[in-house]
């Protein structure tokens, strides 16, 4: 038999390795669930995509779901909810007349019939964005104002979200720009609506913003975006931290730039998105809420391939 001393040595040594041995079994378990956790969800979302399109983009562009639209249609602009279960898009005759709104939702089987958007009127509808918190949606419409002297073209609305459900559209006042066409709004989580404004004629079109100030908007200023081109800029995408801005330049077709925030509300290192994105005319880009994916149009003025694409962001920023 063991002597006692060396027993309890012997015990005291088994009882340490089993302790580090469960030690690392837990270390492992944990390190085992969190993988399964992240795994699950990125699959998660990548499954919802997944049934809409079948293919997930990297760094090269491909079309999103062609077969949205009809085939006397043009799409022009894809967005999606918040929770990533209902996809928004806009339509147009090929006179680039008569827009309207669809939108097509999540099913447990695939994704629904596309039918009209619940703020589509009998008025164009176009440009829409949801705000960061998801509780308001903002587009751009032709419907009219009840107010004088109020041109009819282009005017940003917006539909707010109240115990589950959608008020009705009322009109966004920017004091400044009532006698403009005013589109393609896009809202930032500090409550700095972005937009392009316009001539009436679509002439010195640009990128301009104004601040919500407990629920009234002030005057608009020109954003400040350093280039070295005086082209026209309009589509303004900017993300909801307002870390970089996307807009289309304006010229003999739309080209897609980014823009980056100094820090100090200036929008500096502008450069033209890399020629895989930037191939026949470009514009209404657009980062999921999740901010891994840039979907955009393409296609040129007078043809009719126009298309839906979309790529990784991330390879996007790093290749530009």
């Amino acid at each position: 038999m063991m002597p006692r001393n060396k027993l309890n040595v012997a015990l005291d040594e088994y009882f340490f390795v089993l302790s580090l041995v469960m030690r690392q079994m837990k270390e492992f378990f944990i390190i085992l669930i969190t993988i399964c956790i992240l795994g699950c969800k990125g699959g998660i979302e990548n499954n919802t995509l997944q049934s809409l399109t079948g293919v997930i983009p990297t760094d090269t562009p491909i079309v999103f779901r062609e077969s949205l639209v009809p085939n006397d249609k043009l799409i022009h602009k894809g967005i999606f909810s918040p929770d990533m279960k209902q996809f928004f898009y806009t339509v147009s005759d090929k006179n680039f007349e008569n827009f309207n709104v669809f939108v097509t939702r999540k099913l447990k089987d695939g994704w629904s019939v596309p039918h009209k958007a619940f703020f589509n009127s009998g008025f164009d509808e176009h440009g829409m964005s949801f705000s960061p918190d998801g509780n308001s949606i903002y587009f751009s419409s032709t419907r009219p104002i009840s107010m004088d002297s109020m041109p009819e073209t282009w005017h940003i609305w917006k539909s707010d979200k109240v115990a589950g459900k959608w008020e009705e559209p009322s009109f966004v006042d920017i004091p400044n720009l009532k006698s403009k066409l005013v589109s393609h709004p896009i809202m930032t989580s500090s409550g700095l609506l972005y937009f392009h404004a316009s001539n009436l004629d679509y002439s010195l079109m640009d990128i301009f913003q104004s601040q919500n100030i407990n629920g009234d908007f002030s005057d608009a200023v020109k954003t400040s975006i350093s280039t070295t081109s005086d082209a026209g800029k309009c589509t303004p995408y900017v993300s909801p931290k307002e870390e970089y801005l996307i807009y289309a330049s304006i010229g003999e077709q739309l080209d897609l730039m980014i823009s980056f925030n100094d820090g100090s509300g200036n929008w500096i290192n502008t450069r033209r998105l890399n020629d895989q994105i930037n191939d026949k005319g470009q514009g209404n880009p657009y980062v999921t809420p999740d901010n891994k994916y840039l979907f955009y149009t393409t296609g040129e003025r007078h043809s009719q391939n126009w298309e839906v694409k979309w790529v990784d962001i991330e390879a996007v920023i790093a290749n530009n």
